[in-house]
């Protein structure tokens, strides 16, 4: 990605070329040395520099990533830990990440599969070698580059002869992929800390989820160190080298060394599981920290190398495991011969449309059901967000639910007894958080007419409530009065004056701001950040804001930064390239005709940009990887550019009334209230499918937000009357 207003121009005499991402401690760009040679260079956020304990990590990290550099890590080519705002330059591996590859293509497989395990092996073995315990082996920390995999990110290791350094209160690492010692006592972990992770990662390498998932990260961990792990989809060959990787105890895994001599025995092509593998490649959705840039996808298969495997400590271990491993490939052999003769899924319209990494949840089949409300009479839609196999949804009389996306069935449902505010569903999912509003019953004037709850994702128990206000439709032209915020919601008070921030978990207050005098305001997340727009009282009470004016907020204080003015009327549809993008609205009177023109805020320079659009799109507007859509109420779609206002494609659907668009397995879905579905392929807009309506609902609603949820390759679908069904994206009901 390109460099952003506001990047230095160069670091340590390298000139930067361009962003390669950004995580929680700094970003990394991608620099040339004066020789031409690529690097690239982590630049640690300006916050951390003053932080005493952080440059110590910093400074490790350098340390732990000199010690290593070799065949199988990014070198160190430059440092500057002592500098006002820290760096380290390295070697630039072209590639994807694990993660990355995973989440576009789906598991490794056979002799791929192979190969990248002997070549993590030998990374690890010469990492250990060093003398460094990395301590943060995950998909994202691993890049496939065309020479075999590289091992990144020394971020949190350390040199085995270096005191521990534990930041006070945090536990340091991620959990599916953690060691129980690490999530026990992180002073102690050593190498078999780091074996234990590469065993945790090479089941996500052959299934597309870890032998520990859960849908809340405590229960994750929870299960690392008690459970056992979940190992029913790696292939039999694999298990019998990854189970003694993954035992609770140290002492009872293989050191790197022995690793790699079960690694070298494995057969070439590793067969398939004892079981069946429908759902063997569901994606977990990992944030990738390093090499975001567009690149060619490289061969997970290429050559990973040689080491010595005949030491005598690896001719012990071949003798010990050999008869496991001599089994498990003959079982594996029986399974491959049965799995040749299942045939590949076809769709019901004859469409196969989903992308070739997308699962199906484990044991999923088509289902069907409705959510009561609160008042069973409503006639309204719920709105669902997916986490692994876990639905949690929200609106139409419930505050939330979580059901399960492989069947259907509901685990908790929290019913809000008032009516509900139509497009009011669910805040959002965070942290083992689920976030909804609920309205007061007409029997219950005491109450708060609107309030935010927080509820625990695994029992549905409310945490706590906060009285909310409800201005934002007549700001934004979206109804959305909170926003989650990485781990923190953001609301409005019930007297509609000031925004206030909390724990979304604990619900702790961490700060209020007051709106600027005269005016009413609506929180906006920009991706990580957040924005008010606010209008005056007197633009709001007339229906007329044709002056928003946003402001960054600082989401540590809440601090306002300085007011940038807008072109209204404008709605908030999304974000592209990091730039906030809004619909500048037509209006005839004070009716709405629909949408023609682009804004486009930059979050670092405060700059909007505007484009025109060739006429005006009347319908719901929607966006997907940087591509603005209007559906119209006839069930057109067009795409629109948001740099430059221009079509790319319009497309006649059957769907009327849809909103949409929710991107996912390879498409673009539309659905209106009845449950009627479009899917659209991304480039060009083909149809690909239509199914018939499936509730009594209406299709008039305009500006209605996406009623699609995909989770890996189910389609679910919410209805009028709080009807939810999922079917299989490569095999959609058919149209009659």
């Amino acid at each position: 990605m390109s460099l952003r207003a506001g990047d230095p121009a160069e670091i340590g005499g390298y000139p930067l070329e361009a962003r390669l991402g950004s995580g929680g401690m700094g970003t990394v760009f991608l620099a040339r040395t004066s020789s031409g040679r690529p690097v690239a260079i982590k630049l640690i956020h300006q916050q951390y520099a003053g932080d005493d304990e952080f440059r110590i990590r910093f400074r490790q990290e350098v340390a732990a990533a000199r010690r290593v550099s070799g065949a199988f890590t990014a070198a160190v080519v430059d440092a500057a830990p002592d500098a006002e705002q820290p760096w380290m330059a390295t070697t630039y591996i072209e590639g994807h990440t694990l993660a990355q590859y995973i989440a576009e293509h789906g598991p490794l497989d056979g002799g791929e599969l192979r190969r990248l395990a002997i070549g993590l092996a030998e990374a690890l073995r010469d990492i250990h070698r060093a003398g460094v315990v990395h301590r943060d082996l995950k998909p994202s920390n691993v890049v496939l580059s065309p020479e075999g995999p590289r091992v990144i990110d020394f971020g949190i290791s350390r040199a085995v002869d270096q005191q521990t350094l534990t930041m006070t209160g945090r536990v340091i690492g991620t959990p599916p992929f953690m060691s129980p010692e690490q999530l026990q006592a992180p002073r102690g972990v050593g190498p078999r800390s780091d074996v234990f992770s590469l065993g945790t990662l090479l089941v996500y390498a052959a299934t597309g989820h870890g032998p520990f998932d859960s849908d809340s990260p405590y229960m994750t961990a929870y299960q690392v160190v008690h459970e056992e792990p979940s190992l029913d989809a790696v292939p039999v060959a694999l298990r019998a080298v990854v189970e003694p990787c993954l035992d609770k105890e140290p002492e009872g895994r293989p050191s790197a060394d022995e690793l790699l001599v079960l690694l070298r025995d494995l057969p070439g092509d590793l067969g398939g599981t004892g079981a069946h593998r429908a759902g063997a490649g569901r994606t977990r959705d990992m944030k990738t920290q390093h090499h975001l840039a567009t690149r060619p996808t490289p061969d997970p298969t290429a050559p990973a190398g040689s080491g010595n495997g005949g030491t005598a400590i690896g001719r012990r271990l071949r003798s010990r495991w050999r008869p496991v491993l001599a089994a498990a490939v003959a079982v594996a052999a029986i399974g491959g011969g049965a799995a040749a003769l299942r045939t590949g899924d076809s769709g019901g319209n004859g469409n196969s449309v989903a992308a070739p990494g997308a699962a199906l949840p484990d044991g999923f089949k088509p289902w069907r059901r409705t959510v009561s409300g609160g008042d069973e009479d409503i006639p309204d839609e719920l709105r669902c967000v997916a986490r692994g196999d876990a639905l949690f949804c929200g609106g139409g009389g419930v505050v939330a639910t979580r059901i399960s996306a492989v069947d259907g069935s509901s685990q908790w449902t929290a019913k809000s007894p008032g009516v509900p505010v139509q497009g009011m569903h669910l805040v959002g999912v965070t942290d083992g958080t689920v976030l909804g509003y609920r309205f007061a019953a007409q029997d219950a004037p005491q109450d708060p007419s609107t309030e935010v709850v927080a509820l625990d994702a695994d029992s549905g128990r409310e945490l706590w409530s906060v009285p909310s206000g409800a201005q934002s439709t007549a700001v934004t032209g979206r109804t959305q009065d909170a926003a989650v915020i990485g781990s923190a919601v953001v609301t409005v008070d019930a007297s509609n004056s000031r925004f206030e921030a909390r724990d979304a978990h604990s619900g702790e207050v961490t700060w209020t701001t007051s709106f600027p005098g005269g005016t009413q305001c609506a929180p906006v997340p920009v991706g990580p950040r957040l924005f008010a727009m606010c209008a005056t009282g007197t633009e709001i009470n007339a229906s007329e804001v044709r002056h928003p004016t946003l402001y960054a907020v600082d989401r540590a204080s809440g601090t306002l930064g300085s007011p940038l003015a807008v072109d209204g009327p404008a709605v908030p549809v999304g974000v592209a390239g990091g730039r906030l993008v809004l619909l500048q609205e037509h209006r005839e009177g004070t009716g709405t005709t629909g949408y023609d023109g682009v804004a486009r805020v930059d979050p670092v320079s405060l700059k909007v940009t505007y484009s025109r659009l060739a006429r005006t799109y009347a319908g719901t507007p929607g966006m997907a990887d940087g591509t603005v859509y209007v559906s119209g109420q006839t069930g057109l779609v067009t795409a629109l550019d948001p740099a430059t206002g221009r079509k790319k494609w319009s497309r006649q659907t059957g769907v009327e009334g849809a909103a949409g668009p929710a991107a996912g397995a390879g498409a673009l879905y539309f659905s209106s209230a009845s449950g009627r579905v479009v899917a659209l392929a991304p480039k060009g807009g083909k149809v690909l499918w239509t199914t018939n309506p499936r509730a009594d609902g209406l299709a008039g609603e305009q500006g209605a937000s996406p009623r699609v949820t995909v989770a890996g390759r189910a389609v679910v679908v919410a209805a009028a009357k709080n009807t939810l069904f999922a079917f299989d994206a490569r095999n959609p009901p058919e149209a009659g």
